[in-house]
């Protein structure tokens, strides 16, 4: 019995629904995911990259969404994180990849009302950066 073959376009694309997925507030690894990719389809570094960076940019700016949409509570300005927003802004999310605390961000961004633009632009470079890395390691040398 033979396994039918892999159309490496489907794992792309589930790639980028994974990516997303884990830029919610959903428990996810979508780094273990892009290096197990990659390990199958070394040709795609350059696909895989820009489908992992646009899914989880896409799930940071959900969170962003989310975030936006909150009422105004007075308990969420007494939060530690939010001095960093004030002091410099929308490059905050340079950081939005880190683990727990960057989902927070994503969603501090939107409560404050940061212009959704800049927003996106700081989590997709942070969140390119982190799976350029990735792939560095996953690739043959």
């Amino acid at each position: 019995m033979t396994l039918p073959e892999f159309d490496p376009a489907y794992g792309l694309w589930g790639l980028g629904l994974y990516s997303l997925l884990a830029a919610t507030l959903l428990p996810g690894g979508s780094e273990l995911a892009l290096y197990a990719f990659l390990r199958q389809e070394p040709s795609l570094v350059f696909a895989a990259l820009g489908m992992s960076t646009a899914g989880n940019t896409l799930g940071g700016m959900l969170s962003w969404w989310a975030g936006r949409y909150l009422p105004r509570w007075q308990k969420l300005e007494r939060l530690p994180y939010l001095a960093a927003f004030q002091r410099w802004g929308s490059s905050v999310l340079l950081l939005s990849w880190l683990p727990l605390v960057g989902d927070a961000f994503c969603v501090a961004a939107g409560w404050l009302r940061l212009h959704w633009l800049p927003c996106c632009l700081f989590m997709a470079v942070g969140k390119f950066v982190r799976y350029w890395l990735v792939a560095q390691t996953a690739l043959p040398h």
